[in-house]
């Protein structure tokens, strides 16, 4: 059994600036947090939720009835729900201590791809947290972190020869949202994740669940596999 804190530091991405054609802003896709956020509170992890700036803001269509069960809306719709309570006092990643934590989460949202890139707090917690044999994780947009977090002992990107998923080119291009992409300068996940040195893999759908486990690092590929990527996540830390 691992010796490492049963605590989990949940990243959310800073960014609320606009990316849809339409004008419309990006954020947390909210389900990509709250799904593991669920999960690894019932498995009795203490779970901390941190951006790299302490903001956040809640992509508007993340929020869509498509995208949400009614248990998901009614602790969106309640400001007192702990989850709620957990965003609203977001942390600032870098005044908390990488030590604390086991398992490091990378929630979504295409927002993600504009600062988690270059979130050095974020970064210097998965790093710690891989450096100490803990668990990282990541979904949908969350793993353009994951070529940025570097194994301390190699000098390389922990995804360096290792199988990962991620949102795909052809759900960006069935979204309508590849040519945004291209127009803000952002690297698709599978291009981030190929330049690292990773294998990356799709499932035959663009929206099916869909998880990797590699040793210690777990990623999903979209909204629907944020819950199972998260019970992935808490069984490879079981297993150290």
């Amino acid at each position: 059994m691992s010796q490492l804190p049963k605590r989990a530091l949940l990243a959310i991405t800073s960014y609320s600036g606009p990316f849809y054609p339409n004008g419309d802003p990006t954020g947390l896709f909210y389900t990509e947090a709250l799904h593991p956020y669920n999960v690894l509170t019932a498995a009795g992890f203490q779970v901390d939720l941190a951006s790299e700036t302490g903001t956040y803001g809640i992509d508007p269509h993340s929020i869509d009835k498509m995208f949400m069960t009614e248990a998901d809306t009614a602790t969106y719709n309640d400001p007192a729900s702990e989850f709620s309570l957990k965003l609203k006092s977001i942390h600032k990643a870098s005044d908390l201590n990488p030590a604390d934590y086991g398992l490091f989460f990378a929630s979504a949202g295409h927002a993600t791809l504009f600062d988690y890139p270059t979130a050095k707090a974020l970064i210097n917690i998965a790093e710690d947290v891989w450096a100490r044999g803990g668990i990282v994780s990541a979904v949908c947009h969350g793993p353009a972190i994951l070529p940025h977090i570097m194994d301390r002992k190699t000098g390389k990107s922990i995804v360096n020869g290792k199988t990962v998923t991620g949102f795909t080119d052809l759900g960006e291009e069935q979204m309508g949202l590849m040519d945004a992409i291209k127009k803000f300068g952002l690297v698709p996940i599978s291009e981030g994740a190929a330049k690292a040195g990773a294998i990356y893999k799709t499932p035959d759908g663009p929206f099916d669940d869909f998880t990797i486990t590699d040793g210690r690092l777990v990623t999903g590929t979209n909204p629907a596999s944020a819950h199972s990527t998260a019970v992935k996540a808490l069984a490879a830390f079981n297993a150290l």
